[in-house]
């Protein structure tokens, strides 16, 4: 079954999600739904005492709810329960909120555009491009992250003709790279940079952006030359193509006398530079 994870975001608040290309429908995590919809700080607590409550009025609803790993909050794929739009339109009914119909509407929404995107590509590049000019990101910075994304395809594609899985040996050789390049694991790099559920590339500067592009497409190129047969092998090339671009980070650091890997997120460094241009 094929799945792509993603981040929604309603109101500015991330919605953890996940394609199902052979159902064509959208999971999405309940308990970042509880979390938009009652802003409560313990929305477990919430869906758990929800579940017992659905169970006792005989619905069927809570049975019928599954469990797909997505990204927690330490980095880690854990299981979550889910549920795909039509579920999610019967769920909402039993939480009340102001925030129901704008939410049904944004669900919708969501359905529509991904349908849209399948047919056309160019429209889901459209619309990243539109999410983050509105988030305050400058044109370079974007034109980067794009390319990124395009680099990353590329390598988890040359992943999977090698058998690597998705899920947990991904983020074992994402670790790997991002380890070699800047000296951090990616949970290391998150705590850096101060973030829990948030996107690290979303936070890197341009210059962390192409380093870590650098390190990607390197790993890339080494894979289609050496073919690795295993894991490990895959694992070892992982390393080399971070430690070239680790490599080109060193020489930079000499040469400015300055840090690559920076502490701040997409969030500081946009007020920053907010701050520069009123002066």
């Amino acid at each position: 079954m094929t799945k792509e994870t993603a981040i929604k975001l309603f109101e500015q608040k991330q919605v953890r999600s996940l394609w199902n290309e052979e159902e064509e429908k959208w999971y999405f995590s309940i308990v970042d739904i509880i979390s938009v919809l009652t802003e409560t700080d313990r929305p477990r607590k919430y869906w758990n005492d929800l579940k017992g409550k659905l169970r006792k009025e005989g619905s069927q609803l809570s049975e019928k709810i599954g469990q797909l790993k997505m990204i927690a909050d330490d980095g880690k794929m854990r299981l979550s329960d889910v549920a795909d739009t039509e579920q999610l339109f019967r769920l909402i009914q039993s939480v009340p909120s102001p925030k129901a119909e704008p939410f049904k509407l944004w669900l919708a929404q969501v359905a529509r555009e991904r349908i849209d995107e399948i047919e056309d590509p160019e429209i889901g590049i459209d619309r990243l491009m539109e999410t983050y000019l509105k988030k305050g990101y400058s044109k370079e910075w974007i034109n980067q992250r794009l390319k990124s994304i395009e680099v990353r395809k590329e390598l988890t594609d040359e992943w999977d003709i090698r058998g690597v899985k998705k899920g947990e040996e991904y983020a074992i050789l994402t670790d790997e790279i991002t380890k070699a390049w800047s000296g951090y694991t990616v949970k290391q790099y998150k705590q850096h940079k101060d973030l829990k559920k948030e996107n690290l590339r979303d936070n890197m500067t341009n210059l962390e952006l192409v380093l870590n592009m650098l390190a990607e497409a390197t790993t890339g190129e080494i894979s289609k030359e050496k073919k690795p047969k295993t894991f490990k092998e895959s694992k070892t090339i992982a390393k080399q193509g971070g430690t070239i671009a680790g490599n080109t980070r060193k020489e930079i650091e000499e040469k400015t006398g300055k840090k690559v890997v920076s502490n701040q997120s997409a969030k500081k460094l946009l007020e920053i530079k907010q701050n520069q241009l009123k002066k």
